[in-house]
């Protein structure tokens, strides 16, 4: 009796591997809903109140003091060697590397370089927004801090968002926006809001940063997801462009190309006159030198004569003069040779 053996969940992921990659029909591309409409709205709201209230010195301020004082480095230092490496994933570079690993593979898999220009836009808006931000407001971190209870704007610091914080939220969030199903879309957006969570209190924790600026951190990183769906649109178009110009490349090289060793020596090729003719007219060229094919060989008909019995002939092209006063062997007698003696 056959039995069947039941799949466990790692033989479908690799059975889903194996197969051929395809382009998908229809891309779940994220459309500027009014929900994310309002959600942007809110969430901008919300980075414009955390930097009035740090500009005028508010609450948000004193309490940024007391957790500094409070030294949660020196409160349990126990976490001190794990914390050191786990806020590596806010940092751009490794982040960034590993993401774009793994979009890259499925862009492999899927025909399409959307997954990987999404991340690229992404990262350039976090860039040009936060890095913006942290010059213009100049705000000096916890370490450098001159003046107890000011909030150490304009005095030429760089931690006003927080840098980790925002780009632990975009990195990792960009998994959850291109995710493929709604049911991963849940899970990934759990994962990477737990991950930037954790990221921007490890700073906190560390003494590089206020908490008000991983406030801001995540406002700045959420406003850029919340955001992409309008960039959509350019992304399709560089896509378009990038793979027309893949095919131009691509014609150029098929038409440039040599002709293969297979090919054999002195096949006629079509040759056509340069542009500005105006017909043009197909011309032979043989490729290479062919040699020279031997003359045929023709048997002379009728039967077989004896070496005796054959008429001398001169060979075609000889250098020898042909002999008249010769007679050939058939003719000649002993007596019509002259008789020598002595």
């Amino acid at each position: 009796m056959r039995t069947e053996r039941n799949l466990t969940r790692l033989d479908r992921v690799f059975a889903r591997l194996d197969r051929e990659p395809e382009r998908p029909a229809d891309i779940d591309v994220p459309k500027m809903s009014r929900h994310r409409v309002v959600l942007f709205g809110a969430t901008l709201a919300f980075y414009v109140a955390i930097v009035w209230a740090v500009a005028i010195t508010s609450w948000l301020v004193r309490f940024d003091w007391q957790v500094m004082f409070f030294r949660p480095y020196q409160q349990w230092p126990e976490i001190h060697a794990f914390l050191d490496y786990y806020v590596v994933l806010g940092q751009r570079g490794p982040t960034a590397v590993m993401v774009a690993a793994w979009l890259g593979w499925r862009s492999w898999r899927q025909h399409t370089l959307r997954p990987l220009l999404t991340l690229g836009a992404s990262l350039l808006l976090l860039n040009i927004t936060v890095g913006a931000a942290k010059l213009g407001m100049g705000r000096l971190g916890p370490h450098y801090a001159i003046t107890i209870g000011s909030n150490e704007m304009g005095l030429g610091g760089d931690i006003f968002p927080s840098g980790h914080t925002a780009n632990a939220v975009v990195t990792w969030g960009i998994l959850a926006y291109l995710a493929s199903t709604p049911r991963a879309r849940r899970w990934l957006s759990a994962l990477s809001a737990v991950t930037s969570l954790g990221v921007g209190l490890t700073t906190v924790y560390l003494g590089t940063h206020w908490l008000s600026d991983v406030l801001l951190g995540w406002a700045a990183g959420l406003l850029i997801l919340l955001a992409l769906p309008w960039v959509e649109p350019l992304i399709a178009r560089a896509e378009a462009g990038l793979f027309t110009l893949r095919d131009a490349w691509r014609a150029r090289r098929g038409r440039t190309a040599p002709a293969p060793a297979s090919s054999p020596v002195g096949a006629p090729v079509m040759v056509t006159q340069p542009t500005g003719v105006d017909e043009e007219v197909p011309a032979r060229e043989t490729v290479g030198t062919a040699r020279s094919p031997r003359a045929p060989v023709y048997l002379a008909p009728g039967p077989h004569l004896a070496r005796s019995e054959r008429t001398p002939v001169t060979p075609v092209g000889s250098r020898r003069p042909p002999h008249a006063d010769r007679v050939p062997r058939a003719t000649t007698t002993t007596s019509a040779r002259p008789l020598t003696g002595g």
